[in-house]
């Protein structure tokens, strides 16, 4: 059991019989009354997202959740699809449940999907993933990195602001926690 004033974003509990995961937590003191936690969740089953308030004493059963290395393969009518890189057994993943992770997983690409028992969950990516850029505006001469940065669509679909020097059919690490430009990818 974990009490609510210790719940962090990315952590799985299970309430009333759903499997629910925190997508973010904030403490806070309204003026008059008592300390609140401000949470937002998402029940991993149904993806259906819910704000709302916790007491900060109140406990909930913190889920087991297991994880193995898994190498993505290809989406094929709504359905992703990874192979265990140990046993070479396949999985299926709804894309509807990790829509924000696929914008990041280019095929053969290794990363971990989390199970609850035997029920898979979700996927862990990596920290950085290298992506190239497909379309941008032209880069400017003499740009710096402190500049205000502009619009650039990478090969998955996703949209990131980048510097002005980045042009297109680069290779960018992009931080998959913020959806942030890091820096040129080394050749």
């Amino acid at each position: 059991m974990i009490e609510a004033v210790n719940l962090r974003a990315g952590m799985t509990f299970e309430q009333d019989g759903k499997l629910i995961k925190v997508l973010e937590a904030n403490h806070h003191k309204p003026g008059k009354g008592n300390t609140v936690m401000r949470v937002k969740l998402r029940d991993l089953r149904t993806g259906s997202i819910v704000e709302t308030t916790m007491r900060p004493e109140v406990k909930v059963e913190q889920a087991m959740i297991d994880t193995k290395d898994v190498q993505y393969l290809y989406t094929q009518d709504n359905v992703a699809f990874f192979m265990d890189l140990e046993t070479y057994e396949q999985y299926e993943i709804q894309t509807s449940a990790i829509e924000a992770e696929l914008k990041y997983l280019l095929e053969n690409m290794n990363c971990k999907i989390q199970f609850f028992g035997s029920e898979v969950i979700g996927v862990t990516l990596p920290t950085t993933v290298n992506l190239r850029v497909v379309e941008t505006q032209p880069s400017i001469k003499g740009a710096t990195v402190t500049g205000s940065g502009k619009p650039a669509t990478m090969e998955t679909g996703l949209v990131v602001s980048v510097p002005d020097f980045i042009s297109a059919d680069e290779i960018l690490e992009i931080n998959t926690q913020e959806g942030t430009y890091v820096k040129r990818a080394a050749k």
